[in-house]
């Protein structure tokens, strides 16, 4: 059953899994340092708003993909404590998302920046 209470209570489980991440996953501050500088940029350089759409979608895809990953390491830290092959290849395989998020969402800023850095 619908219940407002329990709407409520999921934000805040959200957000206690945002501030456990931010704690603990030092990319996550390279993220939000990188967040920031394209947001101030994109301030600064008076992107548009169709340009605003491309960033905060690239954005999302990098912030998305890291709170995923850390959410996976976790859980493979309480399931297998102690190191397993395959619990670090899976670990990799998960980082490896969150690179080519990163990558992906590089290249946007550039290609939306670009111009209106140029004139």
């Amino acid at each position: 059953m619908f219940s407002i209470s329990d709407r409520v209570k999921s934000f805040g489980y959200a957000l206690r899994g945002l501030d456990f991440m931010l704690r603990t996953q030092h990319n996550a501050w390279i993220h939000l340092a990188a967040t920031a500088a394209v947001t101030l940029a994109g301030i600064v350089l008076r992107i548009s708003a169709e340009d605003w759409r491309w960033i905060v979608l690239a954005i999302g895809l990098v912030w998305v993909a890291e709170i995923v990953n850390t959410a996976f390491e976790h859980l493979c830290d309480v399931v297998q404590p102690e190191f397993h092959i395959s619990v670090k290849t899976a670990k990799d395989v998960a980082a490896g998302a969150v690179l080519i998020a990163a990558i992906a969402a590089a290249v946007v800023g550039v290609l939306v920046l670009w111009p209106y850095v140029r004139t």
